[in-house]
């Protein structure tokens, strides 16, 4: 089971959270907030076992029943609160939470809740915890997991510690994929530059070994997709549905293609682009796309993420997100 000392980058929140237990002074309600993949859950449950420790150190002692436990899965007194539809819903709160919350912890000093993706909460979800964070038990802590907090009431977030976590360096990312992953230099280089901060994404890139090929693969498409007849429009779609396993990384590869085409249409510096290699393809669709479009492209790239989630088609997905890409070629401001 991983400890505080392997969380990668987030020193000053480690640092807070190890001196809430130090000084017995830990909040009831904690929200950490960042992207998916930047460590948050990892820190949760690094938290939430050091609170169970029975060792009642700043650190878990991954020896001691609860430890074993937490390693396991298996700590009763830790709940991973779930859901089964799109959103979290009232019920999901009030029978997994409130309805459960005022039974004492079976054997630790805390009864934790993890609440994964809370700005998926409805209104009265948050309004139902809310009641809760209100007035708890001595023995609850709650720790709400998001990626953005403005989805929240303003009532829920003064009542919680923020915690945010934010992008970590490509030094330290490069650093831990070689020496925890065992990840060769050039490959884990290659993987902290497209990661961008995030430290989860940067093991997905580095622990596939087909990253390079399917990189330079799809910026082929990219590159030359307002050439595209709609055969070969179909023929991208096959190609992307041979491989579906590593879909989240050619749609996190797409994000950060149109990410330095804005970026260089707002800068024109070069400095800052991941695929500095295609500067020349750069400039070209810098021109060709407005700003409007960019952001209609980008919002396409997510509505297949979304589409994908909701078990849409894998190909009509693919074929809507290629299209409106397509689509927004030769636009100008």
């Amino acid at each position: 089971m991983p400890g505080f000392k392997d969380i990668v980058g987030h020193e000053q929140i480690v640092e807070h959270l190890q001196n809430a237990i130090r000084m017995n002074k830990v909040s009831h309600a904690y929200l950490f907030e960042g992207e998916d993949g930047c460590g948050k859950s990892m820190t949760a449950g690094i938290f939430a076992a050091a609170l169970q420790c029975e060792k009642g150190g700043p650190e878990p002692c991954v020896v001691c029943k609860s430890c074993l436990q937490m390693a396991s899965g298996n700590q009763p007194d830790v709940i991973y609160v779930t859901h089964e539809k799109a959103g979290i819903v009232v019920d999901d709160i009030r029978e997994q939470v409130n309805g459960d919350i005022h039974i004492k912890p079976y054997a630790g000093r805390y009864k934790i809740y993890i609440i994964d993706e809370a700005e998926k909460m409805n209104e009265q979800a948050q309004n139902a915890l809310l009641k809760t964070i209100e007035e708890p038990p001595e023995y609850a802590v709650l720790i709400l997991l998001c990626t953005n907090r403005n989805k929240l009431l303003p009532t829920i977030l003064s009542r919680c510690v923020t915690l945010s976590f934010r992008a970590v360096p490509g030094e330290a990312i490069r650093r831990y994929l070689m020496e925890k992953c065992k990840v060769p230099d050039y490959q884990a280089s290659l993987a902290a530059e497209f990661a961008g901060g995030n430290l989860g994404r940067a093991v997905r890139y580095a622990s596939s070994e087909e990253f390079g090929s399917r990189k330079d693969e799809l910026v082929h498409i990219l590159k030359y997709i307002e050439e595209c007849t709609m055969e070969e429009l179909m023929d991208a779609v096959r190609h992307l549905a041979e491989n579906k396993g590593s879909i989240d990384t050619e749609l996190d590869l797409m994000m950060l293609w149109y990410r330095d085409v804005l970026m260089f249409k707002a800068t024109k510096n070069v400095n800052g682009l991941l695929f500095r290699d295609e500067v020349g393809v750069i400039r070209r669709q810098a021109v060709a796309f407005s700003f409007r479009h960019l952001d209609a492209i980008i919002l396409a790239i997510q509505k297949a993420r979304m589409r994908l989630k909701a078990n849409v088609n894998f190909d009509i997905a693919m074929e809507l997100m290629l299209l409106t890409i397509k689509e927004n070629e030769n636009e100008y401001d």
